[in-house]
């Protein structure tokens, strides 16, 4: 995509270049600098606007074959598995009205579980349990 770019800037800056010289040096007609453009640049950016889907397309993950030690590439946004612990937290504070004073990742049965402590308003401290893979709460 940056060789995209590259090519771009550099066409304006000769397309820039050559008007540049034919009006301000008054030396050569309209007429042949466009020719000159049509028959030679404007082609030259199709053809560059033709390829950059395809280059677009390279820069993409391919299938996954059967056999393969490689992981495919995970969006960034995308959690590992189910809900992050701050979503957690943030999830158990507003549906309880009350603070996380502390948090502890355990394993129970091979899932991920959060255990959140909560102080609400009154003083009362208690202890939720939120499934990292479902997001669901106890």
């Amino acid at each position: 995509m940056t060789e995209l770019i590259a090519m771009a800037v550099w066409a304006t800056f000769l397309v820039t270049r050559v008007a540049r010289i034919a009006f301000l040096q008054q030396t050569v007609k309209l007429r042949p600098v466009m020719k000159k453009f049509r028959n030679g640049l404007l082609p030259a950016m199709l053809v560059v606007a033709a390829f950059a889907p395809g280059a677009q397309a390279h820069s993409m993950p391919g299938p996954a074959y059967s056999g393969s030690t490689v992981e495919p590439a995970r969006a960034i946004a995308e959690p590992l598995d189910g809900i992050s612990l701050n979503e957690a937290v943030s999830r158990a504070e507003s549906q309880y009205n009350a603070r996380v004073v502390r948090t502890e990742v355990v394993d129970e049965d091979g899932r991920k579980v959060y255990v959140l402590k909560l102080l609400s308003e009154n003083g009362r401290v208690f202890t939720v349990r939120v499934d990292a893979n479902s997001g669901r709460m106890r």
